[in-house]
Parts: structure tokens; C-alpha cells; sequence
């Protein structure tokens, strides 16, 4: 069973959850649009996810329960990025295999789940929206793997006693690339294995950068993933990063 972490009350969301994981074969558009939903990845179809009909409905239904403002559901889709970098790991194992695995920015669990899928020793799955805490854990649930599962901000350190990080669309906004990029080279100048998954977005640093995998991504998907029918798995050139600082 899924490591648990405890997330303190989240208005709105245990009752989806557990609604989407006690009716596995619902079909998606054969309910209401602001509820969530089980269903393989369609890049990854060995990884099913709790994953939003829409997700703007979504957002509005659990800020309303919440009575505040929320970070948006970005836990709830199956962003390209993660998606071709957990199909990149489940088809070349030994990236992942019998190491320790830190997953950041991990969203849904995709990517954690896909290297405890394909071997890893261990795997923390880590985001600091504790909305995503609690998906990543039931999502872990669905698909019978144990994750440890961290909220905090990791960003300003190095991921000191990690083999290997993984970085699944985690490059979606400008402010996010400027504290993730530095974090990455950080990592890969300790000797860590660094991959990140990403569908070009343009915030992406492609000289620091060389690409290991493209994949064709199935149009289905998140609004923002609309127009992007590729994405990338990268890796840090070293003779690029060994200083530690992009």
C-alpha cells in the first residue's frame, strides 16, 4: 500500500476520490464534467489515473468547497510532458531500476508511479499542493504501488542521496523554469541521473539539454496540450552542467 502523508482536511476532494476509485469502468462524458475519473494514460496505458472530465469545472467545484483560492488542478491531467517520460521509463527500465528515484513536481503520480512500475528501489513523489499529495496517494492506490510522498519545497537543495530525479513537465511557466533548472543542474553535478520530460513549451534551456526520446502524443488531453503533438525526454550534457549552474 501507498505510503500516506498527512494533508489536513481538503474540502471537496476525498468524496471524488473516492468516488472515481469505486467505479473503475466509468466512461468518460457519461457524467457530470466536474467530477474525476479512472482511466488508463493514453500514452501509458499500463498506468490508469483519477484523472478530471474538465478540469476548469473541477477547479471551480473544489474552490467553491474550499471557500479560498487554489493552485489549479494541475494533479488532475495527464500532462505530455509526464507522459512521454514515463513511457520513456517504462520502455528503458534500467534508467530507474534499484535506485532511488525522486519524482518532482509530480502532479499526478505518472512518472512516480511508472519508475516503481519499472523497478526502482525507491520513489518519492514529491509536489507542494497537498491537492496532489492526496491524488498522488490514491492514484498510487489505484495501481498497487508504494510511493513516499513529500510536500515539501525542494527546489533551493540538491536532492542529496538521490540517484536519479525525474522531471515530468515541469517546465510549464517561466517562474517554475528559473528555480527548476538550477535545481536540475545541481543534481546532475553531484553525479545524479537527471531526466526531464517535456512537450516545448519555450521554456526550456536546449543548449544545456540533449534530447534521448520523442514521442507522438495522442491529442486527448489537457486544453494547454491542445497543439502540442510532441514531447521530449531530455538529459543534462554534461560538458553543459558539471559546474552545477546553468
Amino acid at each position: 500500500m501507498p505510503a500516506r502523508s498527512d494533508t489536513g482536511v481538503l474540502p471537496g476532494l476525498e468524496p471524488l476520490l473516492r468516488q472515481a476509485l469505486s467505479a473503475p469502468d466509468y466512461a468518460a462524458g457519461a457524467g457530470s464534467i466536474d467530477r474525476l475519473r479512472l482511466a488508463p494514460v493514453p500514452l501509458v496505458p499500463e498506468v490508469r489515473l483519477l484523472m478530471a472530465e474538465d478540469a476548469i469545472v473541477l477547479w471551480a467545484r473544489l474552490e467553491a468547497a474550499a471557500g479560498h483560492v487554489l493552485p489549479p488542478p494541475f494533479w488532475a491531467s495527464a500532462w505530455s510532458g509526464g507522459q512521454g517520460l514515463a513511457r520513456y521509463i517504462l520502455d528503458h527500465p534500467g534508467t530507474v531500476a534499484g535506485r532511488h528515484v525522486l519524482d518532482v513536481a509530480s502532479g499526478s503520480g505518472l512518472v512516480a508511479i511508472a519508475a516503481t512500475i519499472a523497478g526502482a528501489a525507491r520513489v518519492t513523489a514529491n509536489d507542494i499542493d497537498p491537492y496532489s499529495i492526496a491524488a498522488i496517494d490514491a492514484n498510487a492506490h489505484a495501481n498497487g504501488v508504494e510511493l513516499t510522498l513529500s510536500s515539501s519545497d525542494l527546489l533551493d537543495g540538491d536532492a542529496d542521496g538521490v540517484d536519479v530525479v525525474l522531471a515530468g513537465d515541469a517546465l510549464y511557466h517561466p517562474a517554475v523554469a528559473a528555480r527548476m533548472l538550477p535545481f536540475l543542474a545541481r543534481v546532475s553535478a553531484k553525479g545524479a541521473r537527471v531526466l526531464v520530460g517535456d512537450p516545448d513549451r519555450g521554456h526550456l534551456a536546449h543548449d544545456w539539454l540533449e534530447r534521448v526520446a520523442t514521442y507522438e502524443v495522442p491529442t486527448s488531453g489537457t486544453p494547454e496540450d491542445a497543439q502540442l503533438h510532441r514531447t521530449s525526454v531530455l538529459k543534462p550534457r554534461r560538458d553543459k552542467w558539471t559546474t552545477g549552474s546553468p
